[in-house]
């Protein structure tokens, strides 16, 4: 047996829609529900903070259960004061202020699983005694739609079939009750319909089909396709609506979540980022047992999307102003953007700065971690075998523990100094370049961009950094292999401004080549990866989503372990090329000649050596880095930012809690009835207490 099934006959309703349990039925109510202490410390905070004192006890008025109960930020078109309607249900005393004890019940009655259907139930059963007589929906739906609104007749046959009988008298059932809700607006559609088409040709003029759909579906649109509405007579000739286009497009706005879904999947496996209507259709097949939408419904949502041109492909952000009812287009957006810059260039630059300083900050954060890996690496890949006697090192965990035994832990760090200095201009250059040209090669519309322009705009960051990275790599590498150096020969260690002075500035540029050859690669490779790992292995953007940082993390570590091992034999090359050679070792001319001497003299294996270390570093040293970076834009964001647009719908934003959503629901559902319901209502001078005719006579005895 269900829970509510146990205490609903605990619950309580007087004549005028009051819904009261007694204290033993409320401890009912929540032991069936297994409602949470903190759920009720939750539910008290809510009260306290929007409550206001009324001889000395804290109650809330109309204006302030609104703000209670009402969602935040709530992406649909119901006003906050439609939410009124539902205080009538939660002042049980019908004195104009809800208690606290009112306040919990109104919130346990929410956590039941159909309370959305079962607030609308209770709405229309006056006199609560389970049932609802013609006569209760009735004059309750009459109340609520006023007398300008299409008529309804209530003696037809829809209505017959669903009213059954008991003792004579009409009468409907919860369960039965929201079934017909489900279909009522239907019913409503094709009455409309009928009432409207007076010559009975099978057509309405543009203006009364806009009539019948502001009455029973206005809240789901947004205005700029409620303006287009008479528009839909231009799909076929004669200049008049059909009944078949009136369901179809009912059927659209009813169907509005699948749409939304169907379109997001389509357009996100579309190469383009965009769908025609046998994009759609075939996608709505697939995704589903049955097909979901006709050829028709599909060209009246691309009808409204592609404003009038129903035939071209449409991106995502085209499609918004039909899936948003609160959608406007760019020059309407009430929010002001902050004052940009005027000029072009001077935007660009500040925008360069702020992406080359957190660069900057990310890199150093990147190196930092990884750089003990950087220095068993660079050991490895300058050790020779064709140097005199034995082998430094056997392998890479051999060198860790020989640094440590005979350099100490800080030994790890030798050169790090120079490595911070430089790391800064170099990642911040390789993220503002990669950066800069994504973003003018990237579709405003869809947010894709081709593979060619991924691979130009990695490889091209790659090229610019080598300005800052080899001079950088050529100091750090020789300060890290000064520690070996001083073991083997008593040499002794030389600090940076040594070796800058030795080198020269042509000096400090040696093995410029074989960086290049090691660094465009490596970026054309890694910064593609990176994206397309993010976005169609863990989804990000789709229907909102945001990585995690570990998701974040392990996307750019992954990226970096193929970048970094196939680039490893240009970066041998470059190490022996900016190591000074010690005596017995082989001299190289250039990036040719070293390729060569070590494929001769050490075999094929010895262009990969220090790969795996190199893996180790670069993998990890990228992750951090491009968390690094995405965090700092996350939590400093560049102030004057042109954020792109985007479809943010229910399905993408963040859920309010349940029985926010179930309050919301229970609105919308009242909605389907006619527009304005809850609006009358809640309307000053307008009687918000129904009763039923039966009611009524008993009171005027």
């Amino acid at each position: 047996m269900e829970p509510w099934s146990r205490v609903i006959p605990t619950v309580h309703c007087d004549a005028e829609g009051g819904v009261s349990l007694t204290a033993s039925a409320l401890k009912n109510v929540r032991k069936a529900l297994d409602v949470p202490e903190r759920e009720l410390k939750r539910w008290r905070r809510i009260f306290d903070a929007n409550a206001k004192v009324v001889d000395g006890e804290k109650y809330l008025d109309p204006e302030s259960f609104v703000n209670a109960i009402a969602p935040s930020g709530d992406l649909t078109k119901i006003g906050r004061a439609q939410f009124g309607i539902l205080f009538r249900v939660a002042d049980t005393s019908r004195r104009g202020l809800v208690s606290w004890d009112d306040f919990t019940v109104f919130e346990t009655l929410l956590k039941r699983p159909d309370a959305d259907y079962w607030i609308a139930f209770q709405y229309f059963d006056v006199d609560h005694d389970g049932y609802i007589t013609y006569d209760e929906f009735k004059s309750v739906f009459t109340a609520n739609v006023g007398p300008d609104a299409l008529p309804f007749d209530f003696d037809c046959d829809w209505v017959k079939l669903y009213l059954g009988k008991k003792n004579g008298t009409h009468v409907l059932g919860y369960n039965e009750f929201t079934q017909l809700m489900k279909g009522l607006q239907e019913e409503r559609v094709r009455q409309a319909f009928k009432y409207l088409d007076a010559d009975q040709d099978g057509f309405i003029r543009p203006e009364e089909f806009k009539r019948i759909i502001l009455e029973i579906a206005g809240h789901k649109l947004s205005q700029a396709v409620i303006e287009r509405l008479p528009t839909l007579c231009t799909l076929s000739p004669g200049q008049k609506i059909s009944y078949s286009e009136v369901i179809a497009f009912h059927n659209v706005i009813r169907q509005t979540d699948m749409v939304e879904r169907i379109i997001r999947e389509a357009t996100a496996k579309s190469k383009d980022g965009r769908i025609d209507q046998s994009d759609f259709l075939n996608h709505s097949a697939s995704s589903s047992r049955y097909s979901l939408f006709t050829p028709m419904e599909a060209s009246i949502i691309f009808h409204f999307a592609g404003r009038g041109d129903g035939n071209r492909r449409l991106a995502l952000i085209d499609f918004a102003q039909l899936l948003d009812p609160r959608w406007k287009a760019p020059h309407e957006e009430q929010e002001p953007q902050a004052a940009l810059p005027k000029a072009s260039f001077l935007q660009g630059f500040m925008h360069s700065t702020y992406n080359f300083v957190l660069g900057g900050m990310a890199g150093a954060f990147g190196a930092t971690i990884v750089y003990p890996i950087d220095l068993v690496k660079t050991r490895m890949q300058n050790q020779r075998s064709t140097v005199v006697g034995q082998l430094l090192y056997k392998n890479s965990m051999d060198c860790a523990r020989k640094i440590f035994r005979n350099e100490g832990f800080l030994g790890f760090y030798r050169g790090l100094g120079p490595q911070l200095i430089g790391v800064a201009p170099e990642k911040a250059i390789k993220l503002t370049v990669n950066d800069l040209i994504r973003g003018r090669a990237t579709d405003p519309e869809t947010g894709r961009i081709k593979l060619h322009w991924e691979l130009i705009a990695g490889g091209m960051a790659g090229g610019c950094q080598v300005v800052f990275t080899n001079p950088l790599e050529i100091v750090k590498i020789r300060l890290q292999v000064q520690g070996e150096a001083a073991k083997v020969e008593g040499a002794v260690p030389k600090g940076a401004i040594h070796i800058i002075r030795q080198l020269g500035i042509l000096g400090l540029y040696k093995g410029a080549s074989a960086c290049l050859l090691r660094d465009i690669p490596f970026s054309a490779i890694y910064f593609p990866a990176y994206w397309h790992l993010k976005k169609d292995l863990f989804n990000e953007g789709y229907n909102g989503k945001q990585l995690s940082f570990l998701e974040t993390l392990a996307a750019a570590g992954v990226a970096g372990m193929p970048a970094a091992y196939l680039t490893t034999p240009a970066d041998v090359v470059k190490t022996r090329l900016q190591v000074e050679a010690r005596q017995g070792q082989t001299n190289y001319k250039g990036l040719r000649d070293a390729f060569v001497k070590i494929y001769k003299e050490e075999g094929f294996r010895a262009l990969f050596k220090g790969g795996p270390a190199r893996v180790l570093r670069s993998s990890p040293q990228f992750g951090f880095t491009l968390l690094g970076y995405e965090t700092l834009k996350t939590y400093l964001p560049y102030p004057w930012d042109a954020k792109p647009p985007k479809v943010e719908t229910a399905l993408t934003s963040r859920p309010d809690e349940m029985s926010k959503i179930r309050a919301r629901n229970a609105l919308k559902i009242l909605l389907d009835v006619h527009g304005d319901f809850g609006r009358r209502a809640a309307s000053p001078g307008v009687q918000a207490v129904l009763s039923s005719p039966r009611l009524s006579s008993q009171r005027d005895k």
